[in-house]
C-alpha cells in the first residue's frame, strides 16, 4: 500500500485531497503539508528513513502554484535524490503539463479534483511501485509529448506530428487525427526537434519534412502540402526548405 504526502497551500483544497486519498484502499496513510518548504522537510525525513522505514513516503500529490517554493521547484529539487518519491501534480492550471512531464510526473490532475480521476492517478502510482519501476527523472522522453484533454493526460508521438502552429506563448500540434494545444513556444520546439527533421517554414509554422507530400511553386510564392492542407512558405525560409528536401530525396 502507498504512503502519501499531499501538498497544497489552500487549506480547503488540502483537506479535500486528504479526505479523498484517505478513502482510497490503496493508500496506507496520508499526511498533509501547507507549503513546499514544509513538504521538503517531511520528504527529507522520509529519505533518511529509507524505502521501508516508518517515515517513508511513496508518492507526493503536489500543487504547483504556491507562494515561495512552488511545486515545480520542489519536483526539480527531488530529481537530485537517489530514490525520490513518485510525483502526481494536482493543480488548477493546464499550462504546466509539459514541464511536469519533463520532470517525469506520474500524472497531472486538474482541479476541481474528481474522485475517479484521482483514483486513476493513485492506480498509476501503485502500479509503478508494485513493479518497482522508477522512471528516470533527469531526461524527458524525446519521442512523446504530454497533452491534457478534459482532465486526462494523453501522449502524442512526435513522429505523428505533421506540423506545429504558433499561437502566442502556446503551440498547436497537428496530427492526422486532430490537434492539441500545449504551453510551449514554437522556438523551443524548433530547437528540440531540429534533429528529428522539423524545419521552420514561416514565423508561425514548423513542419516535419517526412510529412510534406508536395512542394508547390506558383508565381514566385512557395507552399507545401501536408495531409489535406496547404501551408505558405515565407521567402526567408524557402531556399533552406528546398535544399533540405532535395538532400532528403537524394538519399
Amino acid at each position: 500500500m502507498l504512503r502519501a504526502l499531499a501538498v497544497d497551500d489552500e487549506r480547503p483544497s488540502l483537506e479535500e485531497l486528504l479526505y479523498l486519498l484517505g478513502a482510497d484502499p490503496r493508500i496506507a496513510g496520508v499526511e498533509g503539508a501547507g507549503d513546499a518548504t514544509e513538504a521538503l522537510r517531511r520528504i527529507n525525513r522520509a529519505l533518511r528513513s529509507g524505502p521501508g522505514g516508518p517515515d517513508a513516503i511513496d508518492v507526493v500529490f503536489l500543487d504547483i502554484q504556491m507562494p515561495g517554493l512552488d511545486g515545480l521547484d520542489l519536483a526539480r529539487l527531488l530529481t537530485g535524490f537517489a530514490e525520490p518519491p513518485l510525483i502526481v501534480f494536482v493543480t488548477a492550471h493546464e499550462d504546466f503539463a509539459v514541464q511536469a512531464f519533463d520532470l517525469k510526473a506520474v500524472d497531472y490532475v486538474l482541479k476541481p479534483v474528481r474522485g475517479e480521476r484521482l483514483a486513476e492517478a493513485v492506480r498509476r502510482a501503485d502500479e509503478l511501485r508494485r513493479t518497482a519501476v522508477r522512471i528516470p527523472v533527469s531526461e524527458p522522453d524525446p519521442d512523446q509529448l504530454p497533452v491534457e484533454l478534459g482532465g486526462v493526460t494523453r501522449f502524442v508521438a512526435v513522429e505523428d506530428i505533421t506540423h506545429v502552429e504558433a499561437q502566442g506563448d502556446y503551440a498547436r500540434l497537428h496530427t492526422a487525427r486532430g490537434s492539441h494545444l500545449v504551453r510551449i513556444p514554437l522556438s523551443a520546439l524548433e530547437d528540440r526537434w531540429r534533429a528529428r527533421g522539423f524545419v521552420r517554414i514561416h514565423r508561425r509554422h514548423l513542419v516535419a519534412l517526412h510529412h510534406i507530400r508536395e512542394l508547390r511553386l506558383d508565381a514566385g510564392s512557395v507552399s507545401v502540402l501536408i495531409g489535406d492542407g496547404e501551408l505558405q512558405v515565407s521567402r526567408r525560409h524557402a531556399r533552406e526548405l528546398r535544399d533540405l528536401l532535395m538532400r532528403r530525396t537524394a538519399r
